[in-house]
């Protein structure tokens, strides 16, 4: 699981191991890392973590080799790294965007590619790429808009792809999602009078999201109950996106 330290990456480690998975956790900060690790492991789950700079190749391929020497081949993957860089409009250079697609779609790449042999050899496995829901409509900065788009897309293509094979791959597309830290966390510190307009104008739910919010659907996606569910795009959102698709 990429990006897995903090925030959906760890709600979902955590949804995912009380299921009885064997967990590999990656991120780059060590101390985060230990921390999730030391909580997964308190609470009786078989559980590593990697660190690992999965913006770049040699990084996604230590991820995957230690989550094979720990646990063997993997089942599931989910490609949860991702952020944004630089301005929100056009001015974005182009280091913005070689920045912003490193962050999301290339490790989510590189990692899917790594896992889809052997998922293909045994005739099973999930994948589940994390975007956003301003990856199904226009939002948020351009360049994090585009490569969201992207992520969705590649499921997309890979669900059709690899159907056939036994494997299964959707995506989930969150809202805004409350994370100590975040921009959200930010935001809402910094005026928390405007952030309450912005819920009473753009989330017909009422409320901001919570990471285990996403981690459960996550975890329903990679489940024999979700079995044919293939190629899907799933806004978890609280009704904030417009899409009628």
């Amino acid at each position: 699981m990429t990006g897995s330290s903090r925030g959906i990456g760890l709600a979902t480690a955590r949804v995912l191991a009380a299921e009885g998975c064997r967990t590999v956790l990656c991120a780059r900060g060590r101390a985060g890392l230990e921390a999730a690790l030391a909580e997964l492991r308190a609470d009786g789950a078989e559980a590593v973590a990697v660190e690992a700079d999965l913006t770049t190749a040699e990084g996604v391929d230590h991820l995957i080799a230690e989550a094979r020497a720990a646990f063997g081949p993997v089942d599931i993957l989910i490609n949860n790294l991702g952020g944004s860089r630089g301005p929100h409009s056009w001015e974005a250079s182009d280091a913005d965007w070689e920045a912003v697609l490193g962050l999301n779609v290339w490790p989510a790449m590189r990692a899917s590619r790594a896992v889809i042999p052997e998922m293909i050899a045994r005739g099973r496995g999930c994948i589940v790429f994390v975007a956003s829901i301003y990856g199904r409509e226009s939002g948020g900065a351009m360049a994090y808009n585009a490569a969201k788009a992207a992520e969705i897309a590649l499921a997309r293509q890979l669900a059709r792809q690899l159907g056939p094979r036994g494997l299964r791959v959707n995506a989930v597309a969150p809202g805004p999602i409350l994370i100590p830290g975040n921009t959200w966390d930010r935001r809402q510190r910094a005026d928390p009078v405007g952030m309450e307009a912005f819920v009473a104008a753009e989330i017909p739910r009422g409320r901001i999201g919570r990471p285990e919010e996403v981690a459960n659907v996550i975890a329903f996606l990679c489940s024999e109950p979700a079995s044919l569910v293939n190629g899907a795009c799933v806004s978890v959102d609280g009704g904030q996106s417009r899409s009628p698709i």
